[in-house]
């Protein structure tokens, strides 16, 4: 039996709009794709997509720790990919 939502699962994005050389934004994460049809994703698909986005931010923390990037430093970031 599948779970009933009752509400709407609110977009990821933080403002930021901007995205790196791949195409994933530098505020949320998510691709090119998931932010252009994100009104027409299911619930389950919207919970999937938020739950790679949080992959993708551990990811890049992970690499910038390892490079000692500042995440305040919008013009490293945009160099590394995720």
């Amino acid at each position: 039996m599948e779970q009933i939502e009752i509400f709407e699962i609110p977009s990821p994005c933080k403002g930021v709009c901007q995205a790196n050389n791949r195409g994933y934004c530098l505020g949320c994460f998510r691709s090119r794709e998931e932010r252009f049809h994100w009104n027409q994703l299911t619930n389950a698909q919207k919970k999937h997509v938020i739950k790679l986005c949080a992959q993708r931010e551990k990811r890049i923390r992970r690499k910038m720790a390892q490079q000692q990037i500042s995440p305040e430093l919008d013009t490293e970031q945009t160099k590394l990919d995720f």
